[in-house]
């Protein structure tokens, strides 16, 4: 049977395969360091899970929640953009709660995408970012960019070949896969442009707290008139641990928020009144749960360089974000990036997220998650130390089990 019209656009998940063959592995009695899925390992701290608890109790919370968010949380994420970012929000017109960023993303896409519609995305990017669009029929002009001196020539060439006129530019930093943050004055020569040339800007934040070295990386909406424009998608996943809670935020221009309100109403009744009550809570904390969070982030991305690097492999350090984005070790550049993940399940036990899932452009590296203890990435780092030890030896003895025949 033939498949569906947007099934049919979507590419096979490459990160699938890797799943696959990591739980091939584990039922064989493997123990697989999973290195790959961006799931945070860490608690979500105990003040928010009590208030949970406390309001769970009463069955009022029980009933159809506000898809937008419940005031309290509303009002909770505008006076975080003012604390953390000096911006100032309408929580009644310019905040919108999510069911985390991920979907806010795809809600906004069919809230504003007509059929052919052209976005300018970065490549690599998370995956959403593209297919969102796609799924809402839109067309992807694909920008392999860095936010530099090289970016704004390349978004230009972009328009300049794109027909029809772009809608809209999509923003990441810090970036997933790639770890990369952005300057405040890269904002304000994005925003420029965007003003100029009449397109959306859809920045998506959710690492906004995941950051090293004491340089906060900035919100686009510290830019003035940045709002006329734009709007970012923030998350409580990452910067509380609390990625099954399913909680993110729209914030910024009043007329796109307003379309990606209405078309949420239609589809969902929002998150579960007790967890909003106790994301507010979170958001109104003093912030120390924040800090515990990328503390224990930083030690494992030092452990992570330090160790990979002793064993043979150099990884970048990132500057910020949960991940650290790696160049496969030249010997095996040939084989791909997802090639290389398998090699890795097979030989060393380890899992990573290749990066062809992040587009054509991350063929070269894979992703590397920060999601295991300190104790466990030594041990995949003596893991992947033998495995390149023994590659050196018999490098005729690696090709991945799914490419014998």
């Amino acid at each position: 049977m033939e498949e569906f019209h947007k099934v049919r656009r979507l590419p096979p998940y490459v990160f699938e395969q890797v799943n696959r063959l990591k739980a091939s592995a584990r039922s064989r009695g493997a123990d697989i360091i999973d290195l790959g899925m961006g799931n945070p390992d860490l608690p979500t701290p105990k003040a928010i899970v009590d208030k949970l608890c406390e309001v769970v109790r009463d069955p009022r919370t029980h009933r159809y929640s506000s898809s937008r968010g419940i005031p309290g949380l509303r009002r909770a994420q505008a006076n975080y953009y003012q604390r953390r970012f000096g911006v100032k929000l309408n929580p009644d017109t310019q905040v919108v709660a999510t069911l985390g960023s991920k979907e806010g993303f795809a809600n906004m896409a069919q809230a504003i995408t007509a059929p052919g519609d052209v976005i300018l995305c970065p490549n690599p990017t998370y995956p959403i970012h593209a297919f969102g669009f796609i799924m809402s029929g839109g067309v992807i002009r694909s920008l392999q960019v860095e936010p530099d001196d090289g970016f704004i020539p390349a978004v230009e060439r972009g328009i300049r070949h794109s027909i029809p006129k772009p809608l809209a530019l999509i923003l990441n930093y810090p970036s997933n896969p790639t770890a990369l943050v952005a300057s405040l004055d890269f904002y304000k020569d994005v925003v420029a442009f965007a003003k100029k040339n009449d397109i959306i800007i859809l920045s998506d934040l959710a690492y906004s707290e995941i950051y090293f070295d004491g340089n906060p990386p900035p919100s686009v909406l510290q830019v003035p008139g940045a709002i006329d424009v734009c709007v970012e998608f923030t998350s409580m996943s990452k910067t509380f641990s609390m990625p099954g809670w399913r909680m993110g935020f729209a914030v910024g221009n009043e007329r796109l928020i307003a379309a990606l309100t209405r078309v949420k109403s239609y589809l969902d009744y929002g998150a579960f009144t007790p967890i909003q009550v106790a994301a507010a809570h979170a958001l109104n904390g003093d912030g120390a749960d924040i800090e515990e969070v990328r503390e224990v982030y930083h030690k494992r991305r030092d452990v992570m360089v330090d160790s990979f690097t002793r064993a043979g492999w150099t990884i970048p350090a990132p500057a910020a974000s949960m991940f650290a984005w790696a160049p496969i070790p030249e010997q095996f550049r040939q084989l791909g990036s997802l090639e290389f993940s398998k090699l890795l399940i097979e030989h060393a036990d380890v899992a990573v997220a290749p990066g062809i899932g992040f587009g054509e452009h991350g063929d070269d590296f894979v992703r590397v998650a920060l999601v295991e203890n300190e104790h466990r990435i030594r041990q995949a780092a003596r893991n992947i130390k033998r495995f390149l030890a023994s590659t050196a030896k018999q490098p005729n003895n690696v090709v991945p089990l799914t490419a014998r025949r």
